[in-house]
């Protein structure tokens, strides 16, 4: 069974950075693609990055390319997203989930979801 935990949000000023983390305790994740998506209050849960099964393969938003990247150790059990740059835009509850087959962004195809972290940027 997956259980993700999502940890590393925090409040940071534009321009800063911030590594959230997204721990599977069910040490099961390494069998899942895994994704990252946000949400905003009052704006629907938005694809923001995702990383195959092996992490050959990511994918990011338009929004986040070239400043967040996503990456896995799977001997760890955790997904990590590294945010660069950030934008006040970039405020929202960040979520990790899971999918058993390919990573892809619809939010509706994943499987375990963690309980979000919450990042703030300030202007």
């Amino acid at each position: 069974q997956v259980h993700l935990v999502e940890s590393g949000g925090g409040l940071v000023q534009a321009g800063g950075s911030l590594r959230l983390s997204c721990e599977d305790s069910g040490r099961t994740s390494r069998n899942y693609a895994m994704g990252w998506f946000r949400q905003a209050p009052g704006k629907e849960r938005e694809f923001v990055a995702a990383i195959s099964r092996y992490g050959s393969c990511t994918y990011y938003a338009d929004s986040v390319k070239g400043r967040f990247a996503i990456s896995r150790d799977n001997s760890k059990n955790t997904v990590y997203l590294q945010m660069n740059s950030l934008k006040p835009e970039d405020t929202a509850t960040y979520y990790c989930a899971a999918r058993s087959w390919a990573a892809e962004q619809t939010a509706t195809n994943y499987e375990y979801w963690g309980q979000g972290t919450q990042v703030t940027v300030s202007s």
